[in-house]
């Protein structure tokens, strides 16, 4: 049997290329039989079927879901209208920003969003057609895109007024007009309120117009179903479901001037919202307005599922002043602005924990000043009743009436005060603490005793900058190290240091008299003198040294 074996194997290989290539034939022939037979059997079946036994297709009656967004829909759509701008090239100075300007509740900062990722929906920035470099400098025509609501039957619509805004000509198109090519009928602009992005505007008309139903935004809860309607990417009477998902937004976006829009309180859904539906109405399931949508947060100029809406509270009130004979909001002032604490150690050493905020400074032709109110003091109440906030603050004194008068209560050197203070017109008020000034020159770089404790050099403010600020002294911060004490709490480089911990910096040597007494633990603040400002002010950073 063994001498058999290698004559198997030797025949197996010798008849492998014979049998690989009979195997392959018969599968080819097998193929070509099948794509003839299966061409052949297709077509008898195209040509051979008899389908007379087919029952055709019945359509069922229309069925209304149980949701409810369908009637929604229809109740509200009519009087949702398409904003169609026009703006010609115009040649326009840029206006300077000037970083870290707070007005009433207005904080220091950075002017710009972080990120840029707050993007308006045409109609003022990004969204038109044309060559306009979006500074208003050259270019051509610029036709821009957004949405409306009509409130009055007479031909008033709520929008945005970064719609609006700088438009030479506007059109609304309302949902009763099905003409593509048409554009609408002219509007003009009754008002507008930069600070909260409210803007009206009117169509005249032959017979009344259908309108919305105004909801109460405080009403609104967070769970709660809405809808937004508009006209995203030109395609109107869109309809998006989504939820409210925050309420009290605020959005860290300042104006032109780099003034806090402290106005702007949103509610938040993931309603899906686009380029397009600015200034459409955001609706709950009772087929009431409870918001206007303004603002997406996104990276992409498309929705991420996070939208801003304008309250409908907020929205009325501001309707109401725009139609009045000034055609304005009136906002009350005392003339001041002011910081909100961030920090635990800020309150601690200036002893309002329980609520409150610090003056950064006061305008002389507001109130607050005539009054005797002064930079550092903390306004505590107002009219007896304890603030917890700036927010809580401004609410209360934007909404008085201009030339009555307010009880305010604050802290001085720790001691409690009262003053009568007179509300004047905020946008008066402010002109003068907006103003800019001249940048200083640094000052030589000099050692000091905080790099080690603060990771900090500083150099003396010299004297002839000192008067100039009508200020005693200071130092101004050179350099910041890395991960230090002073980067954890954001202390930037050329600040000018005033105080530290209620102590009068004024040089080096008072300077460092302080800076070598603290240690691991402490709690430090520093007073920022605001160099930006004719008027001065103040800010506070503080932190805990570890």
């Amino acid at each position: 049997m063994e001498s058999q074996k290698p004559h198997f194997f030797t025949r197996l290989r010798s008849h492998r290329l014979t049998t690989t290539f009979t195997l392959l034939a018969t599968l080819s022939i097998g193929v070509l039989a099948g794509s003839v037979l299966t061409r052949s059997v297709s077509g008898k079946e195209q040509q051979g079927v008899d389908s007379s036994s087919a029952r055709p297709l019945v359509i069922p009656n229309p069925t209304n879901l149980s949701n409810g967004f369908s009637a929604i829909a229809k109740q509200v759509g009519p009087a949702v209208v398409n904003i169609n701008t026009e703006s010609l090239p115009k040649e326009s100075p840029k206006k300077k920003r000037r970083p870290g300007a707070g007005g009433q509740g207005g904080g220091q900062g950075d002017p710009q969003s972080p990120e840029d990722f707050f993007n308006r929906f045409f109609g003022g920035q990004g969204g038109g057609q044309g060559d306009d470099d979006g500074d208003g400098q050259g270019g051509g025509e610029r036709r821009a895109l957004g949405s409306g609501f009509i409130v009055d039957s007479q031909g008033y619509i709520i929008t945005n007024n970064h719609v609006v805004d700088k438009a030479d000509k506007i059109f609304v198109k309302l949902a009763s007009d099905h003409d593509e090519a048409d554009e609408g009928v002219p509007a003009r602009v009754v008002g507008v309120d930069p600070e909260t992005d409210i803007a009206v505007i009117k169509i005249d008309v032959k017979t009344p117009l259908p309108t919305v139903k105004l909801g109460n935004s405080d009403g609104a809860q967070v769970g709660d179903w809405v809808l937004a309607i508009g006209s995203p990417f030109s395609l109107s009477q869109t309809v998006t479901a989504g939820i409210v998902s925050a309420k009290n937004r605020s959005i860290d976006d300042r104006d032109a001037n780099g003034l806090s829009k402290q106005f702007q309180k949103f509610i938040q859904t993931d309603a899906a919202i686009n380029p397009g539906n600015s200034g459409g109405p955001l609706v709950d399931m009772a087929g009431q307005v409870v918001g206007m949508n303004t603002a997406i947060y996104t990276q992409s100029m498309g929705s991420q599922g996070v939208g801003f809406a304008m309250p409908s509270n907020i929205v009325a009130s501001v309707y109401n002043m725009l139609i009045g004979p000034e055609h304005k909001v009136i906002r009350g002032s005392i003339g001041i602005t002011f910081q909100a604490a961030q920090s635990s150690a800020v309150n601690r050493i200036y002893g309002y924990g329980n609520g409150g905020i610090i003056i950064t400074t006061v305008s002389p032709t507001g109130g607050a000043a005539k009054a005797g109110l002064q930079p550092n003091d903390v306004i505590i109440s107002i009219d007896g009743r304890k603030i917890a906030d700036g927010d809580d603050m401004v609410q209360d004194i934007s909404a008085r009436k201009v030339g009555s008068s307010v009880k305010i209560g604050y802290v001085r050197d720790g001691k409690q005060m009262t003053a009568s203070v007179t509300i004047g017109d905020r946008a008066k008020t402010y002109s003068d603490i907006t103003a800019n000034t001249d940048d200083d020159a640094a000052a030589p770089q000099q050692a000091d005793a905080g790099e080690s404790k603060l990771g900090i050099t500083v150099s003396p403010l010299p004297a002839a900058q000192a008067a100039k600020l009508g200020i005693k002294g200071g130092v101004t911060i050179t350099s910041v190290r890395p991960g230090s004490f002073a980067d954890e709490i954001n202390l930037g480089k050329g600040a000018l240091i005033t105080e530290i911990n209620k102590k009068p910096v004024t040089d080096m040597a008072s300077y460092n008299a302080i800076v070598s007494g603290l240690n691991v633990g402490d709690d430090v603040v520093f007073v920022i003198r605001n160099t930006a400002s004719k008027q001065g002010g103040n800010s506070f950073v503080g932190g805990t040294i570890r």
